[in-house]
C-alpha cells in the first residue's frame, strides 16, 4: 500500500463550521469524480499498530485539474480528536494520502442524474457536477437536491442551477421539505439516484425512493460493493 505525504497549501473557510484543506497533489496520485481516499494525520503510524483515530474517510471534492486534492469537512466546536488535531494544522502542514477509490463515478446511460445529500455530502459530489459540465455526453439532466438545517449552504457557486447546462440545483432546510422534494424526483421512474450522508439518512432516502418504485440498481451509495446489500436488499416495510 502507498502512503502519499503531502502538504496543506490553504484552507478555505466555507462556513462557519465547514473547511476545506487543499493538499499538494504528488506527481503521481491521481482519481476520478467520486472518490474517498483515507486522510491520516502524523502520528498515525507512528507505533507498532496504525492509530485508528487519527485516520479518516473522506470524500475528495476536487478534479485533478484543478491540481490540489480537496478534502472539505465539517468541524464542530465539540468534535473528536481527529478533528480537534485538524482544526489547528496549518498550511504547511503534512498529512497523509491513501487507498483512494471511487464508489460513485457519474454514469452516462443517457439517464436523468438526481443527486441527494445532506451537509457536508455535498463535497462527494462537486466532482460529479465539474465533470457534468465539462463534457454532458450521455446525461440527460442532474439535479441536485440538499439539506442543510445550518442554512449554510455549501459551494454555492458551483451549485447554481444553469438552465443552458440543464444543471437544477435546490437547498431546503427542513426534512419535510426535503423527503416531499425526492418524492417529486422519484416521478422519474428511470432516474439515477445518488445519496451521499449518514447511514441513517440513507436508509431514509432509500425507503422513500423504494415506496415510490424506485428499484434498487437504480440507487447509487458512497458504499464499497460488499456493503451496498446491507442498504440495499432492506424489505420495504409495508
Amino acid at each position: 500500500m502507498q502512503i502519499y505525504w503531502t502538504k496543506i497549501n490553504k484552507i478555505i473557510e466555507e462556513t462557519p463550521e465547514v473547511k476545506t484543506y487543499l493538499l499538494d497533489r504528488p506527481k503521481d496520485f491521481t482519481w476520478e469524480e467520486g472518490s474517498h481516499t483515507h486522510f491520516a494525520l502524523e502520528g498515525f503510524n507512528a507505533g507498532d499498530k496504525p492509530n485508528r483515530g487519527l485516520i479518516r474517510h473522506m470524500s475528495i471534492s476536487t478534479l485533478p485539474h484543478e491540481n490540489s486534492i480537496g478534502i472539505t469537512t465539517r468541524i464542530r466546536e465539540q468534535c473528536s480528536e481527529f478533528k480537534t488535531v485538524l482544526r489547528n494544522l496549518e498550511v504547511g502542514n503534512e498529512v497523509a494520502i491513501f487507498k483512494t477509490h471511487s464508489n460513485v463515478p457519474l454514469k452516462r446511460e443517457d439517464k436523468s442524474v438526481y443527486l441527494l445529500s445532506s451537509g457536508v455530502g455535498l463535497a462527494t459530489f462537486r466532482p460529479l457536477v465539474l465533470d457534468y459540465f465539462e463534457r454532458a455526453d450521455n446525461v440527460n439532466q442532474i439535479h441536485s437536491l440538499n439539506i442543510d438545517s445550518s442554512k449554510d449552504f455549501l459551494f454555492t457557486n458551483v451549485f447554481e442551477s444553469a438552465p443552458d447546462k440543464k444543471f437544477t440545483s435546490q437547498f431546503v432546510d427542513n426534512r419535510k421539505d426535503y423527503y416531499e422534494e425526492v418524492k417529486n424526483l422519484a416521478a422519474d421512474k428511470d432516474g439515477l439516484f445518488y445519496v451521499v450522508g449518514s447511514d441513517e439518512f440513507l436508509v431514509q432516502n432509500i425507503e422513500v425512493l423504494r415506496e415510490q418504485g424506485i428499484t434498487p440498481e437504480q440507487i447509487m451509495l458512497d458504499k464499497r460493493e460488499q456493503q451496498l446489500p446491507e442498504f440495499l436488499s432492506v424489505e420495504l416495510s409495508i
